[in-house]
């Protein structure tokens, strides 16, 4: 997924930081790596912090890339990463974030959910963002038969914490501990 992610982060890179005059050429690799490991990470972190609903929901095209707190909480991480990392203004750092960030996740959305592209799936986005940890699962189905389409996600959290085996009176149940650890 990594090296997908990054093909899709390298596509989109343009203006936000191949043209963009605060990160110097020789840094743009670097910079389209901080910007793709930001996103996973950023992935990661919601889901160990119990978002997992709205994770799936918008990985299934349920919610908005551009305006959804996911997108917003990852963009912020992604920010962090390049003003640590390249020693960039914060302004400079929000520009390439909200230039960058919201267009790779609306096409990450996309490819996610065109049946005739095969380079991400909900299922295999879990999968490496869990460590291997929801293999086997159909998250694909859960999602689309607790939500019907219907944008309030239908307690997609504790459907899938209840498949994973978790606790039913936890809210996330099992699958939040996975992506905790």
């Amino acid at each position: 997924m990594f090296e997908q992610l990054l093909n899709l982060v390298k596509e989109n890179a343009g203006e936000a930081i191949i043209n963009n005059q605060a990160i110097p050429n020789e840094q743009n690799d670097a910079a389209i790596n901080q910007a793709t490991e930001g996103i996973i990470g950023g992935l990661k972190s919601q889901l160990a912090s119990g978002n997992i609903s709205e994770v799936a929901q918008l990985l299934g095209g349920q919610n908005n890339a551009a305006t959804s707190g996911v997108t917003n909480a990852i963009s912020s991480q992604v920010s962090q990463g390049l003003m640590e990392k390249f020693g960039l203004s914060g302004n400079s750092a929000g520009s390439i974030v909200s230039s960058l960030i919201p267009v790779v996740l609306s096409k990450l959305v996309s490819k996610t959910n065109d049946p005739n592209d095969k380079s991400f799936d909900l299922n295999s986005i879990f999968n490496h963002l869990s460590g291997g940890k929801t293999q086997g699962m159909d998250l694909s189905s859960i999602l689309g038969s607790v939500t019907g389409g219907n944008t309030s996600g239908g307690g997609i959290g504790n459907v899938l914490g209840s498949v994973m085996g978790g606790d039913k009176n936890s809210a996330l149940g099992g699958l939040m501990d996975i992506f905790k650890k």
